[in-house]
């Protein structure tokens, strides 16, 4: 199945919005209500004229060194992989630590959540109003696992 990729690195807590990436086929709206998150906002993923979904994948960098990359879509299909690499990774391979990696859905509803101990994430998403069947709208948060106390 052919994926239209758009790869953009996560520095900390800075989004680098994808050059070129087309809007009307997928959207990334950052939020900020949580400093501590990780990465915070909404994903939508509309279906393109050839019928397939785009993917967007976020590199995360600490000081340089590549721990983790992040995919979202296409649709309801999310992976976290340990490392960062410029091939693409199939979802459903065992290096994907979100299992399951395509979110089901319960009538009109979707939500899951997953812990990553091995990279001390925590990741949810949860299908949002509005959604169609040319387009999902998901809530994504990611933070850490233990969020540090003030």
């Amino acid at each position: 199945m052919r994926r239209m990729l758009i790869r953009v690195a996560l520095i900390g807590a800075v989004l680098l919005p994808a050059a070129g990436s087309p809007a009307a086929a997928q959207e990334w709206i950052s939020y900020h209500s949580d400093p501590r998150n990780i990465l915070e906002g909404n994903w939508q993923s509309c279906q393109q004229p050839d019928g397939h979904y785009a993917e967007k994948i976020y590199d995360h960098y600490v000081n340089s060194v590549p721990q983790f990359e992040v995919h979202l879509g296409p649709r309801r299909e999310f992976a976290i992989f340990k490392g960062v690499q410029e091939e693409h990774r199939e979802h459903e391979s065992r290096e994907n630590l979100l299992q399951p990696y395509r979110v089901m859905m319960e009538g009109s509803r979707a939500r899951q959540h997953w812990d990553i101990p091995s990279l001390n994430l925590s990741f949810t998403v949860t299908l949002g109003g509005g959604s169609t069947m040319d387009c999902e709208s998901w809530y994504v948060v990611l933070a850490p696992l233990e969020k540090a106390s003030h």
